[in-house]
């Protein structure tokens, strides 16, 4: 039976470039591979005739070669690779990692130590913390290399022994009809070394459980959310592998006066109808836990917001500081006795557009809308 044309197995153009030949053989091996129709002689077929179209139009020379003379050009060779050797499986084998990595468990690893897995501790902390910075101290359950073996697994007086099936590559290849696959060791189960006898302390897993305790540091100026990172302070590696990283999470604790954004404070405090009237002064508390004076202008109007500049919070990992925001808020008065009810009464007919102009030329635009 007369070979299809190479490009026609790919669905791609003369003029396809090696980023589209990739692409569209990655698509059809994926529809066709063996591992997903088992026992299927046609799928296995048509992905033969993709590999063999894909090797060949990869490679640039064979596919120069191709475009002049067609299959012709390498009718003397045996085909493109010579399908029929442990060579062209190598080099198919080595396609196949790079495009699909693990997908049909073909990917290589490293076989030997595994980094251990990243830990996360959470904390909260008050506004004046966040404001100072803080040491603390805290305690982490984790796994820790074992002090028995010192990791490896083995019993004191013993070693890992090479494993034999893998010669210690962790790795083994086999061949799938006319593919070559390699999957992880069975034996050792990717260590590329197997315990004879065990660790009588952690059982061969070369770790054991131990609450830690461990001195930290929190920069001034952390906000709700930050994350710290201490590294190689989280779990122990298995058989001696390199230890992972711990997170500390930040979070703050609400404050009874402040709000917070970013390096900023807000507040809001409650003056007198007079006091916003007359004008005067008032103080209020500050996060380094001093005092700040506030005056207040005659005429104030209930949320004016007064700035007090490098009255907030440190900026993390800078001499920046942020400002402090005061709202006043203009308290009316409850509960009056009826001489104040009477005060209030000769006051408001005294008053005029030049003593309230917001609300007088309010209602003055209100009645213009309405054609009053």
């Amino acid at each position: 039976m007369a070979k299809r044309d190479y490009y026609e197995v790919l669905g791609v153009s003369k003029t396809a470039s090696d980023a589209e030949l990739k692409s569209a053989f990655r698509k059809k091996a994926m529809e066709c591979h063996p591992d997903r129709h088992p026992g299927d002689a046609a799928a296995e077929a048509r992905f033969k005739e993709l590999n063999e179209a894909y090797q060949m139009l990869s490679d640039g020379q064979k596919r120069a070669a191709y475009d002049r003379m067609g299959h012709a050009a390498f009718e003397q060779g045996g085909g493109p690779g010579g399908f029929g050797g442990a060579q062209g499986f190598g080099s198919m084998s080595d396609i196949f990692e790079d495009l699909f990595g693990d997908v049909f468990g073909g990917g290589r690893r490293a076989g030997g130590q595994n980094r251990g897995a990243d830990l996360r501790y959470n904390m909260e902390i008050t506004l004046d913390e966040a404001f100072k910075g803080k040491a603390a101290t805290i305690k982490v359950p984790t796994a820790i290399t074992c002090e028995t073996c010192s990791g490896t697994g083995a019993k004191p007086g013993t070693k890992p022994k090479t494993c034999q099936t893998c010669k210690g590559q962790g790795r083994i290849r086999a061949s799938q009809g006319f593919f070559a696959i390699e999957r992880t060791c069975p034996a050792c189960q990717g260590r590329g070394e197997i315990i004879e006898e065990g660790c009588p302390k952690c059982g061969g897993a070369g770790r054991t459980t131990k609450e830690r305790q461990l001195s930290v540091n929190i920069p001034a100026g952390v906000e709700d959310g930050t994350r710290i990172r201490l590294s190689n302070e989280g779990e122990a590696g298995a058989r001696g592998g390199p230890p992972g990283d711990l997170y500390l999470f930040i979070s703050l604790k609400p404050h009874g006066f402040y709000q917070r954004d970013g390096a900023d404070l807000f507040c809001r405090v409650p003056i007198s109808m007079v006091q916003a009237a007359l004008g005067g002064e008032f103080k209020v508390p500050t996060v380094d836990g001093g005092e700040a004076l506030v005056k207040v202008p005659e005429g104030t109007q209930s949320g004016k917001q007064f700035r007090l500049r490098g009255k907030g919070m440190p900026v993390l990992r800078s001499r920046d500081v942020g400002d402090l925001y005061i709202q006043a808020q203009v308290e009316t008065p409850q509960n009056l006795t009826r001489r104040q009810r009477e005060l209030l009464s000769e006051f408001d007919k005294e008053s005029s557009a030049h003593t309230q102009p917001e609300s007088d030329g309010f209602f003055r635009k209100m009645k213009g809308f309405f054609g009053a």
